[in-house]
């Protein structure tokens, strides 16, 4: 599914200056021990991908807060705080069921990264554990549970008049990890933000975490792929649109929006590509 030109301009605001890499920034060549076997036919489109990446990313290897350098400083695990734009009221058998729905989709991509039960090219996971630590709201009495089991944030509004989890919390704000005004400390702090918009049509992603409709993503907790929340994560990862252009011999996979609605052979090595040519940053 394509996302709307005020989607992707969402997406440009928070992720261009995330995802974007380019020449001359000092960038260092993947290591000669990279263990690198993609099946033969996409080699070269795997290449023009990242050629494509390479020459289109303003910061491609100076920027620090991908997906891959939130859940290394996480020690291989991910929070989340979910933004509930909507009036419309969440029991708790519903919240619970968006927890479980984000957990299972978000442990889709992180299964694309391991292989015979080991971490592809010495990525250092073969699981992703994803924490809700918090959930913000307008009014309080739009989540109609009582019990503490995350942390309720109402009436935090952000610039624009939307819900948001406490900012001292967020890594978006503290990519140096220091959460020490975070009122649950370093242990209640979010990554990402799965932001569920009424109205909200399409999808926006990046280093901040992924945007959908509040109505899309409640109406489809129970498919196997919400494939729309799943691009968004990807470009979380740092995975790029490709809206005016193909690689050599692909034609449908899950980020050409609209293409495929799961992860596919070509999204998979695509993921792993990125993080062939990350990993030095982390000793790996």
């Amino acid at each position: 599914m394509r996302r709307p030109r005020v989607a992707r301009l969402l997406t440009v605001l928070a992720a261009l200056v995330a995802f974007a890499g380019a020449a001359g920034s000092g960038a260092a060549p993947a290591r000669a021990a990279d263990d690198w076997n993609p099946p033969a036919a996409l080699v070269q489109p795997l290449g023009e991908v990242w050629n494509h990446v390479q020459s289109t990313y303003p910061d491609l290897y100076g920027f620090r807060n991908y997906g891959w350098d939130q859940v290394i400083a996480n020690k291989g695990s991910v929070n989340y705080c979910v933004r509930w734009e909507s009036d419309a009221p969440v029991s708790a058998a519903l919240r619970d069921r968006v927890h479980a729905a984000l957990k299972k989709q978000f442990a889709k991509w992180a299964a694309a990264m391991v292989v015979d039960g080991k971490g592809h090219n010495a990525w250092p996971y073969t699981t992703v554990p994803v924490t809700v630590v918090g959930w913000a709201v307008k009014d309080r009495s739009t989540l109609q549970w009582s019990d503490n089991s995350v942390d309720v944030y109402a009436g935090n509004l952000d610039s624009r008049g939307s819900p948001q989890c406490a900012p001292d919390c967020g890594r978006f704000f503290h990519q140096n990890g220091d959460y020490a005004k975070c009122p649950g400390g370093a242990a209640r702090h979010y990554d990402q933000s799965l932001w569920l918009t009424k109205g909200f049509q399409g999808g926006a992603g990046g280093d901040w975490g992924q945007r959908v409709g509040q109505e899309y993503f409640t109406g489809a907790l129970d498919q196997e792929d919400i494939h729309i929340y799943l691009h968004e994560v990807g470009h979380t990862f740092g995975l790029d649109d490709f809206y005016d252009w193909t690689p050599t011999g692909q034609c449908c996979f899950l980020m050409n929006a609209g293409s495929a609605t799961r992860i596919t052979e070509f999204d998979t090595w695509m993921l792993r590509d990125f993080w062939r040519h990350l990993k030095s940053r982390y000793g790996y």
